[in-house]
């Protein structure tokens, strides 16, 4: 019996003593302490909990993880703010919305569009209030880590297009067609903010205008400074700018601030596929106070093409109603969304 009781304790002991061999380790009945003797035996190291591997955790664990590490990424990946999501220089990249929306119906058509100097644009005249309107945007590094590590010089460019296509009598003209250049330098700041993320700074240079002769020529020049902040399926953009001063002779649309505004905060969502957004301009002024809203949002069809619904109501839908106060509603198709 004494026997007995001393080669038990033996076999107890023994992975905790010496453990030496995997042989030892097979007396052990508890499964816990056999696996921890198997690891001591063989001089293995549990890795940490953030190297987990398919095989080692199966696709639930693996799912977490990559949900994880994804969390807030969204803006690195678009602006390639980290060295992982780095990609080079002149590569064509998404910007803002691309999308096509046949059915754009207005509740106001601008059919005789004044600047500031009041003089009416007679080809304005006739419009109908369905039409379809189209944007077009990307972006290229022109320059990748400026300063150190950090500061990248980007191109934009954006096009917008309001096509009066069901006018058949007029030979379905283009009422507007916006281009929108612009030069950005972007850093990387990655600071908690209010429970946020702020993940960059961007500063511009923006010029924006509809290419037309007097008295329908619209345009201006603006500097920017544009603040990216992340949280979980969440962005939240806040931009200010100010407008370079023209030759007032020049100039026809010179109070455009105190309609378009002189800023704006956009919110984008995106979870399950859909990508839902909220942009909200203001002129900063109370005496008027004018501005605009703008929601979009692009759900799933079939690979990366997307339903698109938008809605604005506002001043300056497009830049020839920068003035013009109407509501607006838009259905089509996206290819390229916010995030």
């Amino acid at each position: 019996m004494k026997r007995l009781a001393l080669a038990t304790v033996t076999a107890l002991l023994l992975p905790a003593a010496q453990a030496a061999g995997p042989e030892d380790c097979t007396r052990i009945a508890d499964d816990t302490r056999r696996l921890a003797c198997y690891d001591k035996a063989l001089a293995r190291v549990a890795p940490p909990a953030d190297d987990v591997t398919m095989e080692q955790s199966g696709p639930i664990a693996m799912d977490r993880v990559k949900a994880r590490d994804s969390r807030g990424s969204s803006l690195s990946q678009r602006w390639e703010l980290a060295s992982a999501d780095k990609r080079g220089t002149f590569l064509f990249r998404p910007y803002k919305p691309v999308y096509l929306l046949p059915l754009r119906w207005s509740d106001s058509p601008n059919a005789a569009p004044q600047g500031y100097s009041e003089r009416n644009t007679p080809e304005g005249q006739g419009l109908k209030p369905v039409e379809a309107k189209f944007q077009l945007s990307f972006k290229a590094k022109v320059l990748q880590s400026v300063f150190g590590d950090n500061g990248d010089l980007w191109f934009g460019y954006t096009q917008q297009s309001n096509w009066q296509v069901y006018d058949k009598g007029d030979s379905a003209p283009f009422r507007e067609s916006v281009y929108e250049p612009e030069i950005m330098a972007v850093w990387r700041t990655d600071i908690d903010v209010l429970g946020l993320r702020w993940r960059l700074l961007n500063i511009g240079l923006n010029h924006q205008s509809n290419g037309k002769s007097e008295p329908a020529s619209r345009s201006w020049n603006r500097i920017y400074a544009e603040f990216g902040l992340e949280g979980e399926d969440f962005a939240l953009m806040i931009k200010p700018w100010l407008r370079v001063p023209e030759e007032e002779g020049n100039d026809d649309n010179r109070d455009i601030q105190d309609y378009i505004g002189r800023g704006e905060v956009l919110g984008i969502w995106k979870r399950d596929g859909h990508v839902i957004s909220l942009g909200l301009r203001h002129s900063l002024r109370t005496h008027p106070s004018r501005g605009a809203a703008t929601f979009d949002w692009s759900f799933p069809i079939r690979g990366y093409l997307m339903g698109h619904l938008q809605l604005f109501t506002g001043y300056g839908e497009t830049l020839i109603d920068y003035n013009h106060r109407q509501t607006v509603l838009g259905v089509g198709v996206s290819l390229a969304q916010w995030l």
